[in-house]
């Protein structure tokens, strides 16, 4: 009996799964197995609602395994050993494994392919599993360039490109007897979590996207800036975790047809578009795409701020609901990512790296590439061809929040005021001001602006 090994990482999923297909049709039984990797913790990336979300996915592709007379195996510890061990007890004839494209799954990549090719194993690494289309397979012309830099020729390309056919999930999966497994982990014990913190797993995910692509998905292209209406597909986490395959969303997407599946589909593109950048330049996760010669505020008084930031306390409603929303359900609305973004990047000049490091311990969707360059992307350090653009948190409150339903779901105390006067609480008389338990704005949007023009060198 011939043996393969399938190592899940970021596809945790049995419809269209490359690796594992490619496993199942060369080979007479299949490990599905998963590490639980010690340098995933020592990183500091197993933030505690995504410990949460993995547990759920773990034992939904697990249940979906045993239907098809499968298991998965869980291992914990350094992930090419575990892989190695794996195949010495097996005796398996290969590794299958889906591309990554931060540093840290290059690294794991290398190590594996070190370990197993002392020991006469391949590893066989698949493309487009994790993306639509893989990085690097769309490059702009002209010798030397490896990647694109601006979102809306890549995504021409990226549009002609064309995907692959997605596969169907296998009807059994054959798994040899010796592999010995971890129990799976649960939600039990986790602190921490968001309170609100959706559930994960591919059912749920295939679910959630089959509702909202009946009842969502035309009206995608209006609504999706609509705060209140909380009306975009929220499936960032089932992609994060690869419960759900992009290429697949793709397909179904395009079948659905109008502007609502076009508006879909570039939203998809945005995530391989930045996936493709990080793979070419894996020290964006931490460094300056283009650096403007940033001097972000340092000290007490910036500290002040970030906690402010942080806690939803900043005296900006709009902004403020964002936060609050962060920290009770790990995730947040596009158009409030940007804002916040926007007004601790420019307005308060925070360091971008600050920012996305609190989004990374509490967003359940917190993807590197995703998550890093869309930071980049708003401080100006990033992609944008617009760089010093300031979105002022008034405006865009009135715009995409007019009457302040999102402001009042997420900032209570603030609910008597009414219609879009709840966007600009300091405006109120000083007596009815009073009634409610809420700060003055950190610091004046002229006073912010100036700052940041100051900052770099603009008129």
């Amino acid at each position: 009996m011939t043996v393969a090994v399938v190592l899940f990482t970021s596809d945790l999923r049995l419809h269209d799964h490359p690796p594992l297909h490619a496993a199942l049709a060369s080979a007479d039984e299949v490990v599905p197995l998963f590490v639980l990797d010690d340098a995933v913790h020592d990183a500091g990336y197993d933030a505690p609602n995504r410990r949460a979300f993995l547990a759920d996915c773990l034992h939904d592709l697990d249940a979906g395994l045993r239907e098809r007379g499968g298991r998965l195996v869980l291992r914990q510890g350094d992930v090419a050993d575990e892989v190695g061990r794996v195949v010495t007890e097996t005796g398996a004839g290969a590794v299958h494994l889906a591309a990554g494209v931060s540093a840290f799954a290059r690294r794991r990549e290398e190590r594996l392919r070190e370990t197993l090719s002392s020991m006469g194993c391949p590893l066989r690494v698949h493309d487009a599993v994790i993306t639509a289309v893989a990085p690097g397979a769309v490059v702009p012309s002209g010798a030397g360039r490896d990647h694109f830099a601006v979102f809306t020729p890549y995504f021409r390309r990226w549009s002609g490109e064309g995907t692959r056919s997605p596969f169907r999930a296998p009807r059994t999966v054959r798994v040899p007897k010796d592999p010995g497994s971890l129990p799976l982990p649960s939600r039990s014990g986790l602190t921490g979590l968001s309170p609100g913190l959706a559930e994960g797993g591919e059912t749920e995910g295939r679910k959630l996207f089959g509702a909202w692509r009946r009842n969502g998905l035309a009206s995608y292209e209006d609504r999706h800036d609509d705060l209140a209406g909380d009306a975009t597909s929220r499936l960032s986490p089932h992609l994060h975790f690869g419960t759900l395959s992009p290429t697949e969303l793709v397909e179904r997407a395009h079948a659905a047809g109008g502007p609502g599946a076009e508006a879909f589909v570039r939203q998809l593109c945005w995530r391989d578009f930045h996936h493709q950048v990080l793979a070419a330049r894996p020290e964006a996760s931490r460094s300056d795409y283009r650096p403007r010669g940033d001097r972000w505020r340092t000290g007490r008084a910036a500290e002040k701020d970030t906690a402010a930031w942080k806690e939803g306390r900043t005296g900006y409603p709009i902004v403020d609901a964002a936060m609050r929303q962060l920290l009770h359900q790990g995730w947040m609305h596009n158009r409030g990512r940007l804002l916040t973004a926007s007004f601790l990047t420019k307005t308060l000049y925070i360091d971008w790296r600050t920012g996305a490091r609190h989004f990374l311990e509490l967003l359940v969707d917190g993807d590197i590439a995703n998550n890093q360059l869309n930071w980049q992307w708003v401080a100006g350090t990033g992609t944008d061809t617009r760089p010093n653009r300031v979105l002022n948190p008034v405006t865009q409150a009135k715009r995409y929040d007019p009457q302040g339903e999102y402001v009042r779901r997420w900032v209570p105390e603030l609910a008597g005021i009414a219609g879009p006067g709840i966007h600009e609480p300091w405006k109120l008389p000083g007596s009815e001001r009073s009634r409610y338990d809420y700060p003055d704005p950190v610091v004046g949007l002229p006073e912010g602006l100036a700052r940041f023009k100051d900052a770099r060198g603009l008129d």
